[in-house]
């Protein structure tokens, strides 16, 4: 069904699309390029929300010579009016006869439109194109779109043994400063960092994108149930920052505005913070990517309440024993069949440290 060139002009496609992953968020991650007799005349890829749309940006470049020629765009081009015009029309305005999509749009307000618009108006599509890698790039934007919820990353940093502190709390620094700069990028791709008041209360973390350029800070959320998080946290400085908590502390919620910070109340039925609600709250938000950096205790709720779908792993070749601090806090297991199972997609060394990318089978 699909050429080699195809296959290379995708390619590029996505590469393009890998230029939006720090700042197109909410909006997903798209390339588009344009090809004519075999040679390419346009490339573009989105960047921001509110500006032009990877298929516009090429469209732009080929000019004229978008009369007869192939469209390649990792996502099937828009068909509604949001900020910006349907793509669909555009394409079809600057004479396109035939797009190549790597995947069908997961938005309800699209999902299929936008390429039988195109067939409409007499252009041959095809649809599948390297999807997996464009799923993949935009796995956040899926899972919102899909699930009404953000795809969730829980990043570790441990020994080889498991642990990710000191039995007195002193974890800086288990793995090196390799691994410590390849998280940063990791930050920089999401749009929201999360953690915990036990985090705040003993490491006083920014957790704020510094190791590599970016235009852009990720949104900072504190779970907090009984709304403790100091006034003074270095998590709070500058505002973007929320905080998620069980209690309605008038007067707290009101100083915490002055700071510029959001406070959103979702208490379950033991006075904790909801966090299934509070994914959900954040799917409303428009937050496509969440990363974890928190403590054992947060992360085994997050895990016990369905709410993780990946884990970020950091292993340092050193061991720390068996009173050091593990990776998350679990009930005990009498019977193997209640183990937690994941898949690991991927094992890479960064500097002396192994980062393994694993997955929850359920997600």
């Amino acid at each position: 069904m699909f050429l080699t060139a195809d296959h290379e002009h995708m390619a590029l496609a996505l590469r393009l699309a890998q230029r939006g992953l720090y700042t197109a968020t909410p909006n997903p991650r798209v390339g588009c390029v344009i090809v004519r007799d075999g040679k390419v005349v346009g490339e573009g890829w989105h960047e921001r929300a509110g500006e032009a749309h990877a298929e516009v940006n090429a469209l732009r470049m080929a000019g004229n010579l978008a009369q007869g020629a192939t469209a390649y765009v990792t996502l099937e081009p828009c068909s509604h009016h949001g900020r910006t015009p349907p793509c669909a029309d555009a394409l079809i305005a600057a004479g396109i006869v035939r797009v190549v999509a790597a995947m069908q749009d997961p938005n309800p307000l699209v999902a299929g439109q936008g390429i039988e618009k195109l067939r409409a108006a007499g252009i041959a599509t095809a649809a599948g194109l390297m999807e997996a890698e464009a799923r993949e790039l935009n796995i956040g934007f899926v899972s919102r779109m899909t699930r009404g919820r953000p795809w969730v990353r829980v990043k570790i940093a441990a020994s080889i043994d498991g642990k990710t502190a000191l039995n007195n709390g002193i974890s800086q620094w288990i793995t090196g400063p390799d691994a410590r700069c390849d998280a940063h990028v990791w930050r920089a791709r999401s749009c929201a960092m999360l953690t915990g008041i036990g985090t705040v209360r003993e490491d006083n973390p920014r957790l704020t994108v510094r190791d590599i350029e970016t235009t852009r800070q990720p949104l900072r959320i504190v779970v907090d149930s009984r709304l403790e998080t100091p006034l003074s946290a270095r998590i709070l400085e500058g505002g973007n920052a929320l905080i998620a908590t069980a209690s309605e502390d008038k007067a707290r919620i009101a100083a915490l505005g002055k700071l510029g910070v959001q406070v959103v109340v979702l208490p379950n039925a033991q006075g904790k913070v909801d966090l299934s609600a509070l994914l959900t709250e954040l799917g409303r938000r428009d937050i496509n990517e969440v990363m974890v950096e928190a403590g054992p205790r947060l992360n085994g709720s997050l895990l016990r309440e369905g709410c993780v779908d990946e884990l970020l792993i950091y292993q340092a070749p050193v061991l720390l024993g068996d009173n050091a601090r593990g990776m998350v806090n679990l009930p005990e297991l009498t019977d193997l069949s209640g183990k937690c199972e994941l898949t690991i997609i991927e094992r890479r060394a960064i500097g002396p440290d192994l980062r393994l990318i694993a997955r929850l089978k359920q997600a």
